[in-house]
């Protein structure tokens, strides 16, 4: 399966899933009065697929690779969170269990995909590509005289990430 958009990616499906079953924890009591814990745990929840999606757009692996390891760093905040949240009772034994399952399950994903990205190609080709193609350069200088008109160059994707 090719990855066209950053919804296409295993790690961030399943970290969405994670953030689903945070909020569920977290709005509930005693969690839900704890505002300190219950907001930064998902903030960090969030940044988790939000780091996925962003570095999506980034224009090489290398830099894909660092928003991974910001989503993977904050895998390991919201785990740190859960056993606070384990040790002040705010989620029972079943509720930790499955929350730790699904962290362990984004957490390895990410790794894998950080494995993945350092041996592939250098570069991935990306949604967002602001230049020219060569048929556009060509056809820019054999065309009439210019008007001054602005060059419309529409973003091209012929390439794209194949899902792992």
């Amino acid at each position: 399966m090719r990855i066209e958009r950053f919804e296409d990616i295993e790690a961030w499906k399943e970290a969405r899933a994670l953030v689903r079953m945070v909020y569920e924890a977290t709005n509930k009591a005693p969690f839900k009065n704890d505002r300190g814990l219950r907001d930064q745990i998902q903030r960090a929840v969030i940044s988790v697929m939000s780091n996925i999606a962003e570095g999506f757009v980034s224009q090489t692996n290398k830099e894909f690779i660092v928003f991974l390891g910001y989503s993977l760093r904050s895998t390991a905040e919201v785990q740190s969170q859960l056993y606070a949240a384990l040790d002040l009772h705010y989620v029972d034994d079943h509720t930790f269990n499955l929350l730790m399952g699904q962290y362990g399950k984004v957490a390895r994903m990410l790794q894998g995909f950080i494995r993945y990205l350092k041996t592939s190609k250098p570069s991935i080709n990306k949604p967002v590509n602001h230049q020219p193609t060569n048929q556009q350069t060509i056809n820019q200088q054999t065309s009439k005289p210019s008007t001054n008109k602005p060059v419309n160059h529409q973003p091209t994707n012929k390439g794209g990430l194949h899902a792992i």
